[in-house]
């Protein structure tokens, strides 16, 4: 069959309501751009670059507050020791291979001074996951127009999953991975909220491998499907979080950490080699830049997080599985194969467990 995003097969995870397009984009001005490299000559690539802006094209101006969490500590996010300091994006959001870090962040900032002309540093927010099982990752395909490609076709609305944009050469639970998203309406005595989730996942062992709790990685031996990997590879996974809820930079770190509860519903564990990074911002407050005088904040209340929690741990959970089932097989780096989780597998083990 084709690839489908999970809740096509009949696949539903948790309870809480998804927003409308079960994406990151759900939250009012959050936008995702890819851009993607796939060719043999003259050397093999598979791989991009993703982008996503907070607050559209206006993060620069208008700042949120987020903040940040390692599980595992075995990879790169550029800027969140600025983050931790004072608990602001200032800048959009890119996801990529691990060898091509520096040149996505220096693109953004280079992006940011033609765009606005001012005099100003920026530590740009630059996370990598290692796709050099499929792409040959010395040959450094990315150049600073890709990102600029990124940054420009970026849009509100569906999210493409899988095989695209940082998520292209990327592999997760021995099967072909990628980029992921999900979304959910966290409702508070306050408001509702939307929880949006984007994942780039290249991590994880098969027999870990969870769907709503049903072992589906040890139910697919190696003689159905072969492993990605000629040799096991512990990987790694990228998690950004936004929400429109008003939060402080504290509590959008509590709502990263709730991300690992996600991950763990997977079967993510944080193995000793994964770079398990995870960031959550918030863009219910307006931090204007350059604003010199005391300004007016609003914080929901903690007691009220608990939904916002939940509805991390659901969307993260699903944004892994959407990976899964929308990427596709691919042929790489020295013909190595990356077979795509089977869809029709997929449905027949649910369906044997009672959960389709």
């Amino acid at each position: 069959m084709g690839r489908a995003r999970l809740r096509e097969l009949g696949i539903n995870i948790g309870v809480m309501p998804t927003g409308t397009h079960n994406a990151i984009t759900d939250v009012p001005g959050v936008r995702v751009g890819h851009y993607t490299l796939v060719y043999d000559k003259p050397r093999v690539a598979r791989t991009g670059v993703t982008v996503i802006q907070p607050r559209g094209g206006a993060v620069w101006d208008d700042q949120v507050f987020a903040g940040f969490h390692s599980f595992n500590g075995n990879g790169d996010f550029t800027g969140t020791h600025w983050l931790d300091e004072s608990g602001l994006i200032t800048t959009p959001i890119a996801l990529t291979n691990t060898h091509q870090v520096g040149i996505v962040r220096d693109a953004l900032i280079a992006y940011e001074f033609e765009l606005r002309h001012v005099e100003d540093f920026a530590l740009p927010l630059v996370a990598e996951t290692y796709d050099g099982w499929l792409n040959d990752i010395n040959a450094f395909h990315l150049k600073p127009e890709h990102v600029y490609h990124a940054l420009e076709n970026a849009c509100a609305g569906p999210v493409a999953e899988g095989n695209v944009g940082g998520g292209t050469g990327m592999i997760c639970h021995e099967f072909k991975g990628g980029i992921g998203s999900s979304s959910r309406i966290a409702t508070t005595d306050n408001d509702d909220y939307v929880v949006g989730v984007l994942v780039q996942s290249n991590y994880g062992r098969r027999h870990l491998l969870r769907v709503d709790g049903v072992p589906v990685g040890r139910e697919l031996g190696y003689d159905r499907v072969p492993s990605a990997r000629s040799v096991p590879v512990e990987g790694s996974i990228i998690v950004v979080i936004a929400t429109d809820a008003p939060l402080l930079p504290t509590q959008c770190q509590r709502l990263a950490q709730r991300a690992v509860a996600g991950l763990a519903h997977v079967g993510c564990i944080g193995h000793n080699g994964s770079g398990d990074l995870i960031l959550a911002f918030s863009t219910g407050n307006h931090i204007p830049y350059g604003q010199m005088l005391a300004y007016d904040v609003q914080m929901l209340p903690n007691s009220q997080m608990n939904a916002l929690f939940e509805a991390t741990v659901e969307a993260v959970e699903e944004a892994v599985l959407n990976a899964l089932t929308a990427a596709e097989t691919m042929i790489g780096f020295k013909n190595r194969v990356a077979p795509a989780l089977p869809l029709d597998d997929l449905q027949a083990i649910m369906t044997e467990y009672g959960r389709l």
